[in-house]
């Protein structure tokens, strides 16, 4: 009897891991179906660089697309999402360092003369997973 009193309590005390949770990251502002919508997920160490931990993709389609992102830890993160009409799988910039297809991040943080700043564009994910909304802003043509 004891043994199982002192097995309870250790699990009891004993400390949880969390559990890694789905994210769906809405990106909306799409302008065709050309391409994949790719996003993502960073931490503030990796933001908005391409060593960003988490990463999703789903075909382009005009208007909102959900890509949805598994496995991710609860935490403080950032999103970056792009529209890859060319097949580069990377972003493309000017010469000047601006953006040449669709581009956002999670809270629509703003862009001035580079990326936003983490904290303009930081979200929590909880255990239970989460949305996270990104418009897309394309440059002029």
């Amino acid at each position: 009897m004891r043994l199982w009193l002192v097995a309870a309590c250790c699990a009891l005390l004993a400390p949880r891991v969390a559990a890694a949770a789905g994210l769906d990251v809405v990106v909306s502002g799409v302008r065709n179906d050309v391409g994949t919508v790719r996003v993502a997920i960073c931490t503030e160490s990796t933001f908005p660089g391409g060593d960003c931990p988490y990463h999703g993709a789903a075909p382009a389609r005009a208007g909102r697309v959900t890509v949805r992102v598994s496995d991710v830890p609860p935490g403080i993160y950032a999103v970056a999402a792009f529209h890859d009409e060319a097949g580069t799988l990377r972003p493309q910039f000017t010469l000047f360092g601006y953006p040449k297809q669709g581009f956002g991040f999670s809270r629509d943080a703003p862009m001035h003369f580079g990326p936003p700043r983490f904290a303009d564009a930081a979200f929590s994910l909880s255990e239970a997973g989460g949305v996270v909304d990104v418009p897309l802003h394309y440059p002029p043509p």
